[in-house]
């Protein structure tokens, strides 16, 4: 999502880029690596844990001469030829690099930006790399964790969210009655927002159930994502249900944008880019932490902690009642109508 985002700026900036994955395209056992995270993260997010740690010690991608399948991936970055690379995944920042600079030289920068948003257990050693020339991160959290680690001061720098163009702008009144008739929300209802992340990851139908016992005025909009089950699912169940529930499919920035600015609270994982998501357009949020928390989601939790006074997090989606009959937490994170730093000081490094 990041690297996506960054791609459209840069455009628009009037620069070229191009969007690698390496880890998913050069080999299949990386692949595979892939695919287990993201199995871990829809059905077993505790297990996690232990998987976390594993590749915390085992540093696959860290030593240049153990990376497989690179040769391809090599010839795309320097048929590209690139002044700039800009990496956004944790393992792509050692080994990846070296490579880089055997075959391109010193003729490029190479720039860490991490989305994670604090300290934890949970923030790889693998996002910090002293011999790159910038870490880059969203909030100053990220930044104290990075030199925490070993990364020198004068190379880092708080740049700010990096998120898709409609984040950054305020959806207007023809936008919302044109989206609420598509949908068939009401503007006079107050809405929940139950939030997916990348892979499907939701529990859509314990929270639905355990709605059908709130006795106030509310509608639903569930985001489904890719998990087309859940959809199906929640289109038969809604017929049964006496409050409005609008299931979606993956929407677009500008769709989401407004959700989160109309929610009464997102229900949702506390991953880095849905919570950063909330924080840019101020949405009250219920975590989700059922099934256990991944290492990585302590981080954003405990952003949250540092800023708000309060952290709602449920264990059993069915006990989501017992928080609606107080005030939800909520923390803004002000912002400009670009990631102006950012692309400002990608700019300065091309120049």
């Amino acid at each position: 999502m990041r690297a996506n985002a960054l791609k459209q700026w840069w455009e628009d900036y009037g620069g070229n880029a191009i969007v690698s994955q390496p880890l998913e395209t050069t080999s299949n056992l990386y692949k595979f690596g892939s695919n287990f995270y993201n199995f871990i993260q829809r059905f077993y997010p505790a297990l996690h844990l232990f998987y976390f740690h594993f590749l915390e010690i085992a540093s696959f991608h860290r030593n240049k001469k153990n990376i497989i399948g690179a040769g391809p991936w090599l010839k795309e970055i320097k048929d590209f030829n690139p002044k700039l690379v800009l990496s956004v995944h944790a393992h792509l920042n050692h080994g990846y690099l070296d490579l880089l600079r055997d075959e391109l030289g010193d003729f490029f920068k190479f720039v860490i930006y991490c989305g994670e948003l604090a300290d934890s257990n949970g923030f790889s050693r693998h996002w910090v790399n002293p011999g790159a020339d910038y870490f880059l991160g969203p909030f100053d959290e990220t930044c104290k964790a990075a030199r925490l680690r070993n990364m020198p001061l004068h190379k880092t720098l708080t740049v700010g969210p990096l998120l898709r163009k409609a984040f950054y702008r305020k959806p207007g009144e023809d936008f919302k009655s044109i989206t609420f008739n598509k949908y068939k929300i009401f503007s006079d209802v107050p809405i929940f927002l139950l939030g997916t992340g990348a892979n499907g990851v939701n529990r859509h139908l314990d929270i639905l159930n355990s709605l059908i016992d709130y006795h106030e005025n509310f509608q639903v909009i569930a985001l489904c994502g890719a998990n087309l089950k859940i959809f199906t699912k929640i289109q038969e169940m809604s017929k049964n249900l006496k409050f409005n529930v609008i299931p979606l499919k993956t929407i677009g920035d500008k769709e989401m944008t407004l959700f989160l600015k109309e929610a009464k609270f997102l229900f949702a994982r506390p991953g880095a880019g849905t919570t950063t998501e909330a924080l840019i357009c101020g949405t009250p949020m219920i975590f989700d932490i059922s099934r256990g928390i991944m290492p990585q989601e302590f981080n954003n939790l405990n952003f949250w902690k540092l800023n708000s006074s309060k952290i709602i997090c449920l264990k059993k989606p069915k006990n989501i009642l017992k928080s609606l009959s107080k005030p939800i937490p909520k923390i803004k994170i002000k912002t400009t109508s670009s990631p102006k730093v950012l692309l400002d000081h990608l700019e300065l490094l091309c120049s």
